[in-house]
């Protein structure tokens, strides 16, 4: 099924293409959604946009150890995820900066730092939400289960 909307958009573009593999314009559900007012030079991708700012291989999983609440820069550390701490303060710093986490320091001896999920940060959690069940179902062996 396909389902074309007037847009700067090419007739073989990768939104078309989109919209062809998902058939998901119909209704508001596009899960993609283009902007009539780019021009042909400039097209905006939301899905290539939020990949540059979230596909980084230790955004999402430092997403999803955060969605607990506050946590300190040596419980990430610890997660044993293999992050040594040179990345993992670099990360920290770019998702600051991109306004998905927020950082809070005490002013305590030892010194404390937080790092906890801005509300752009919890609604990102969709994104890691929808790859844990992708996981789940595709990337998981199957477990049989013994009663």
């Amino acid at each position: 099924m396909l389902f074309h909307r007037r847009s700067n958009y090419t007739k073989h573009s990768n939104y078309t293409r989109f919209c062809q593999a998902t058939g998901s314009e119909e209704g508001g559900s596009l899960l993609y959604s283009h902007r009539d007012e780019k021009s042909l030079s400039d097209p905006v991708c939301p899905v290539a946009e939020a990949a540059k700012c979230l596909g980084d291989k230790w955004t999402l999983i430092l997403l999803r150890n955060l969605a607990g609440g506050p946590t300190r820069f040596t419980e990430l550390e610890r997660t044993g995820e293999g992050v040594s701490p040179s990345v993992l303060s670099s990360r920290l710093r770019e998702l600051d900066a991109q306004g998905l986490v927020s950082r809070t320091s005490y002013n305590e001896i030892p010194p404390r730092v937080e790092y906890e999920l801005t509300v752009k940060g919890r609604d990102a959690l969709q994104v890691v939400e929808a790859l844990r069940a992708y996981g789940t179902k595709w990337l998981l062996p199957e477990v049989a289960l013994v009663n």
